[in-house]
C-alpha cells in the first residue's frame, strides 16, 4: 500500500522558477530525483505527462483510487474504504472523485493515472483472467510542476521538496547519452504469424471485421528509464509523451495520439490512427511510402472502419448534430512510422461527463478492433499474456471536468524487474500476416533504438 505523509487538503507553496534548459531536460531532472525504484520497497510515485507545449510533473501520493475486478478502493491519510462494483464502474469513479475534490476547491488539484487495456473487459462484461491486476489507478499528487519553455510553475506541499526541486531545475544540464541497449525486435518468438493467420480466419466481415493483434519483445539489459524517456522523446514526434512509476508499473512512452480529449466546456476530440507505413527520414523514400499508404485499399478500408466507429461512439455522448469529421485521411509521422489520421469532434451532452466520454471510446478502436467486444474477446484468446498498460491510457483529469487520455503505444514497460516492448497491427480479412509482423517491427523501432543502458549494466 502506498504510504501517505499528508492529505489532499494541504498548504501549497507556489513558486515560478526560470529555466535555462528545454522542457524535456527540466522534467527529466525532476524525475531523476525520484530514484530508480530499486532502492526502496515503497518508491515515491510520480508521473510526467506532456501535452502540447506543457509538461506536468507530479509526485507524492495524497490520495489514491484503485479499481480492480474485486471493487473500487479509495485510500486517504485517514484510512481506506472499498466499494463493490455496480454495472457502471466509471460512474462510481466519477462520484468518488467529485466527493473527494469538493473538499479541496481552493487548490484545484489535478488527478493523474492510468487505465489498463483490460478495463475494457470490465466495461463490456467480458471475463477477466486471474492474472490481471489493477484495471484503473488514479492519484492526487502532493507536488506538481507545470513546465513550459522558459519557466516552471511549482505547487508543492513540502518546503524541503520545494527547495530541492528549485535547485534541481536551476542546475539542470542537457544530457545526450550515446550508449544504447540492443533490442531484437526482428525475431518472432511469440508465434505472431501463426496467431495472425488464425485471427484472420475468424474475421467474417460481419460479426468480426477487424482485430489488432500484438506481440511482446523482452529487453535483457537494465535500462535507465529517465534517460531512455528523454532520448526517446527527442527522437520522436508524439502527440503526447509520458514517464511514470505509478501503481505498481513503470513506463516511458511517446503516444501517437489521444484516445479522447474533453475540455472543461465539453468539447470532445478523438483522432483515430489506422493505416501504417514506415517513416525512414529519407524524403524521397518517405514520400513514396506515403503515396503507397494513401492508395492501398486495405489501409483505406481499415481507416474508414475506424473513423466510422469513433464517430458512432462519440455520437452516443454528444449533443445531436454536433459530431463531425475533419482532416479525413491526413498523414502524420510518429517516430519510425507514418499513419493515416482523422479527427472526430463532438459536444458533450449536458447530462454526460468526461468519464462517460472516456467510457464511450475505450479502448481505442485502433488498438482493439471492430466490433470492440468481439475483438477484445479474440485478443484474450490469441495473445499470450494480458496487455496491462499497453493500448490502455495515461490519464490527466482536473476538477473542472477536463480529461485527457493518451493512447499507450510506442512505449517501454517495467514490472518487478522485467522490461519489455509491445506492438500490434490491425488485421482485416485482406491482411497478410508477414506484412503485419513487419508492421510491429516498424512500430517497435520508434522505441527500441533509443533505450539507454543503466550505468554499470552489462549487455
Amino acid at each position: 500500500m502506498t504510504l501517505f505523509t499528508s492529505g489532499i487538503a494541504q498548504s501549497i507553496i507556489a513558486n515560478v522558477v526560470p529555466l535555462a534548459v528545454d522542457t524535456i531536460t527540466a522534467a527529466g531532472a525532476l524525475a531523476s530525483t525520484m530514484g530508480d525504484g530499486r532502492a526502496r520497497a515503497e518508491p515515491t510515485p510520480y508521473i510526467l505527462y506532456e501535452k502540447a507545449d506543457e509538461i506536468s510533473f507530479a509526485a507524492g501520493c495524497a490520495v489514491e483510487i484503485r479499481l480492480d475486478r474485486a471493487g473500487l478502493r479509495l485510500t486517504t491519510p485517514t484510512g481506506s474504504r472499498t466499494e463493490s462494483l455496480t454495472d457502471r464502474p466509471l460512474h462510481q469513479v466519477q462520484a468518488m472523485l467529485a466527493n473527494m475534490l469538493s473538499h479541496d476547491k481552493s487548490s484545484q488539484p489535478r488527478v493523474f493515472g492510468w487505465a489498463a487495456f483490460e478495463l475494457s473487459y470490465l466495461l463490456q462484461g467480458l471475463p477477466i483472467a486471474d492474472d490481471v491486476g489493477t484495471l484503473l489507478y488514479l492519484f492526487v499528487p502532493q507536488h506538481e510542476a507545470r513546465i513550459r519553455a522558459g519557466a516552471a510553475e511549482l505547487r508543492v506541499s513540502d518546503p524541503q521538496i520545494a527547495e530541492l526541486w528549485e535547485a534541481v531545475l536551476r542546475n539542470a544540464k542537457p544530457n545526450e547519452p550515446s550508449a544504447r541497449v540492443h533490442v531484437d525486435e526482428v525475431s518472432d518468438t511469440s508465434g505472431y504469424v501463426d496467431a495472425a493467420h488464425e485471427a484472420i480466419k475468424s474475421i467474417d466481415g460481419s460479426k468480426l471485421r477487424k482485430i489488432i493483434l500484438s506481440r511482446s519483445v523482452f529487453v535483457s539489459q537494465d535500462i535507465d528509464l529517465v534517460a531512455s524517456y528523454q532520448t526517446l522523446r527527442r527522437n520522436n514526434t508524439p502527440a503526447r509523451s509520458f514517464l511514470l512509476r505509478l501503481g505498481g508499473i513503470a513506463a516511458a512512452g511517446v503516444s501517437p495520439g489521444a484516445i479522447i480529449e474533453v475540455s472543461a466546456a465539453g468539447a470532445i476530440v478523438a483522432q483515430p490512427l489506422a493505416g501504417t507505413r514506415a517513416y525512414t527520414g529519407q524524403p524521397e523514400r518517405d514520400a513514396s511510402l506515403r503515396d503507397d499508404l494513401l492508395s492501398d485499399p486495405k489501409e483505406i478500408y481499415e481507416h474508414a472502419l475506424s473513423v466510422k466507429l469513433a464517430q458512432d461512439e462519440i455520437a452516443e455522448v454528444s449533443e445531436p448534430g454536433t459530431v463531425f469529421v475533419e482532416d479525413f485521411m491526413d498523414v502524420v509521422s510518429r517516430g519510425s512510422v507514418q499513419h493515416l489520421a482523422s479527427r472526430v469532434r463532438g459536444q458533450l451532452r449536458s447530462d454526460a461527463s468526461c468519464w462517460d466520454a472516456f467510457a464511450s471510446v475505450f479502448p481505442a478502436v485502433t488498438a482493439s478492433g471492430i466490433p470492440k467486444r468481439d475483438a477484445c474477446r479474440e485478443i484474450s484468446l490469441r495473445e499470450q499474456s494480458p496487455r496491462g498498460l499497453y493500448s490502455g491510457a495515461v490519464l490527466a483529469v482536473d476538477s473542472g471536468g477536463e480529461l485527457d487520455a493518451a493512447l499507450v503505444l510506442r512505449s517501454v514497460y517495467q514490472i518487478e524487474g522485467a522490461t519489455w516492448l509491445r506492438a500490434g497491427a490491425g488485421l482485416i480479412s485482406q491482411s497478410n500476416p508477414e506484412r503485419e509482423l513487419e508492421e510491429t517491427r516498424e512500430k517497435m523501432r520508434s522505441v527500441s533504438r533509443f533505450l539507454v543502458p543503466r550505468s554499470g549494466s552489462v549487455a
